[in-house]
């Protein structure tokens, strides 16, 4: 083993304890994209070229993506969930768009499904 990947692999177990000992989840998705970046580097000293473009594409942007993407949707509903009056604890049908208040629709059961002839 030479010393530049002895230094990446210290970079990389030092970066997988960040990510572990980051607690804030949109701080936690800039670490793990940093740390995506250090495997596909590892990935490069290991002569493996063609896995370090594929770990960087997904460990260092679609990964980091989806995260911030399901990060920017929850608050979005919390948000609204927040500001909707008709929205409590006893009632989270009301918090939906479009909930029918416990109410099921007379063409909405399984046995007003049409048969094909």
């Amino acid at each position: 083993m030479s010393v530049l990947e002895a230094i990446v692999l210290l970079l990389v177990a030092a970066g997988g304890t960040a990510v572990v000992l980051t607690r804030d989840p949109l701080n936690q998705a800039i670490v793990a994209s940093f740390y995506g970046l250090l495997l596909g580097l590892a990935f490069l000293v290991l002569q493996s070229p063609d896995v370090a473009l594929s770990q960087i594409t997904v460990g260092a942007v679609a990964l980091p993506l989806m995260i911030l993407l399901a990060l920017a949707k929850v608050r979005r509903d919390e948000a609204t969930r927040a500001r909707s009056p008709e929205a409590g604890p006893g009632r989270p049908d009301r918090a939906r768009p479009g909930g029918d208040g416990g109410r099921e629709r007379a063409d909405s059961g399984p046995d007003q499904a049409e048969e094909p002839s």
